[in-house]
Order: C-alpha cells, then structure tokens, then sequence
C-alpha cells in the first residue's frame, strides 16, 4: 500500500509540474498536494463486497463443519460396535439374530436390511408409474390452470406430517389388508402403500421439472415429420428426459429408504426376516424409533442402533453418488 501511496504522489506531482491538471483544486496535505487517503480508501460498494464474500465463505465453511461432524459423530458411535463391542462385520450384515441386550453379541442387520430395501424398492416400483403419468398430463395434455392445480395438490401431499401418513395407514390400510389377507395387516404392503403416498409429490415434481426441461424444438421437429402427439411423447420427450427422471426415482428411493414415524406405525416392528408382505417385520428406522430411548448410552445395544444409524448414513450418500451419476450420463 506504501508503495502505491509513493506511485501516486509521483503521479500527481509529475501532473501539477506538466500543468496537465490546471482546473482542479488541490488541498495541501503534507509534502503532496491531493489527499492520497481519499483516493486510496475502499468506497461503500467495495467494503460492501467484502462483506458478502466473508459471510458466503462463512457459511459455507460452516455447512462443512456440520456436515464432517454428523458423518464423525455417527461413524464413531456406530464403529464403537466392531471395535469396543468386538462385533463380527460381516455376522451384522449378514445375520438374522438380533438380540442386542442378552449379553452374547447377537446383533445381526440382516432382516431390517432386507426389510428397508423391499419397501424402498417396492413402493417405488408403484409411484414411478402413476408419478410419470401425472406428470405427462400437466405437461403435455392439460392447460396452464390445470398444471397449477394438480401442483398445488402435490405441494398440499408434500406438506402433510408423516405421523398422519401413519396414522391413516393404521387406521384404513391394516384393516383393509387384515380383512383380505388375514395376519395382523401389519406388515410390507402395508407400509409400501403408505410410502407410495409419500414418495408420489416428490417423484411427480422432479418428473415435471424434467419433461419442461425438454427443448421445445425437439417437439416441433417432431411435429414437422408427421408424429403423433403420443408418438412425440414416447419416441422423443419420454427417451431425452429419461436421465432426470431415474433422478427423480432415485430421490423418492432416498426419501422412503429414509422414512420413520410413519412406517414404523403400519409395518409391525417385529425383527423377523419377511416370509410375504403381510407379515411383520421391520426397518432400519422403525428399529431406530422404537428402541433408541430404551437403551444406555455406551452399551452394546445403544452402540448397536447407532450401526443402524451408521448403514443409513451410507445408503443415503449412496443415493447421493447415483444422482451425481445418473445426472452426469444424461448431460453426456
């Protein structure tokens, strides 16, 4: 900065010897004739800048720290396991046994495991369908007020707690389900019905997103060679958003792989490996919920649930890993 100061000062004295400033009127200031702090200081749009920049890398570095001290704290809590508890790795994965509290180290994953992945999968499986076709009629077939309602319908299902998703589920799906199927009601079919309404806003809206973002010159060229308005929509439109909308999927996988309060109130929480889809059973979060405030912090049936916590933790940035690639072949 002294420097600059120096520089300036030349400047402005070899200008006043070569005349080239006639008209302005210069105030004495030291060994120099124009304030050099005036010309030299951060104006009002500079400092505010500053500011900005400070406060985004604020934020950012905060998010940082949040996010490296939830994955830290779960994965040490959930390792305390295999380490402090001398669990096998794979017995967890792989076993059925789970009695955590008798002493014998039988903590073994592998129904709950089973459990999450067919209600994930399945409720899937059912909203993709009825999501895409939703999200085709507000796009291509109804008009703008349509779309609009329909959204504000979709927004309206997104907005509901869980805990009424559950409670619905309880109280209309079981017994229907009982009454056809026998057994209790509670059960996988229970539990992917009631997903199936949660997961069908969240894969509709991103479907949506994903057909608007379909150049409007593809349906034109299209239109130009004698297609179909069907044939547009299942040779060209449906084939080009076809990477967005497996992102859409994937999403709503993530957010019923995810799901707790609601799933645990229709799927029976019994740690049993599923024989049908109306037996109980239970997930890696409905084991979580029902049994997190019975345990003693540092005990091996704490450390246990806090493994389940640790494979929930990795299936979601698993999610996040398919998004990121999905995505990158459909830019390709």
């Amino acid at each position: 900065m002294s420097k600059r100061k120096d520089r300036l000062k030349d400047i402005v004295n070899q200008a006043i010897a070569d005349q080239e400033v006639p008209h302005v009127k210069l105030k004495k200031m030291g060994p120099t004739s124009v304030d050099i702090e005036k010309l030299t200081r951060p104006s009002k749009e500079t400092r505010q800048e500053y500011w900005g920049k400070g406060l985004t890398y604020f934020a950012i570095g905060l998010i940082i720290v949040l996010v490296v001290s939830i994955i830290g704290f779960v994965g040490i809590h959930g390792l305390a396991t295999f380490i402090k508890d001398h669990v096998n790795v794979f017995h967890f994965l792989t076993s059925t046994d789970w009695d955590p509290s008798d002493g014998k180290n039988h903590v073994g994953a592998a129904a709950m495991i089973v459990t999450s992945f067919a209600v994930t999968l399945l409720s899937a499986l059912v909203a993709t369908p009825f999501a895409i076709a939703v999200a085709l009629f507000m796009t291509e077939y109804t008009s703008k007020k349509g779309a609009k309602f329909l959204q504000s319908v979709m927004e309206l299902l997104v907005g509901i707690p869980s805990v009424v998703y559950g409670f619905l589920g309880l109280t209309i799906i079981v017994p229907v389900i009982r009454n056809l199927f026998g057994g209790t009601g509670f059960g996988i079919l229970a539990a992917t019905l009631v997903l199936f309404v949660m997961v069908l806003p969240t894969i509709t809206s991103l479907t949506v997103d994903s057909l608007n973002a379909v150049p409007s010159h593809f349906r034109k060229a299209s239109a130009a060679l004698g297609a179909t308005h069907w044939q547009t929509i299942s040779k060209v439109i449906l084939p080009v958003a076809t990477p967005r909308i497996l992102t859409a999927v994937i999403f709503g996988m993530a957010r019923a792989f995810g799901e707790a309060l609601a799933v645990q109130m229709v799927i029976g929480n019994a740690v049993l490996m599923p024989y049908n889809l109306v037996s109980p059973s239970a997930t890696l979060t409905s084991q979580l919920t029902s049994q997190m405030g019975n345990t003693v912090m540092g005990t091996l049936p704490n450390n246990a649930l806090w493994s389940l916590a640790l494979l929930l933790l990795i299936m979601s940035l698993v999610f996040n890993f398919l998004v990121r690639l999905v995505g990158k072949k459909g830019q390709k």
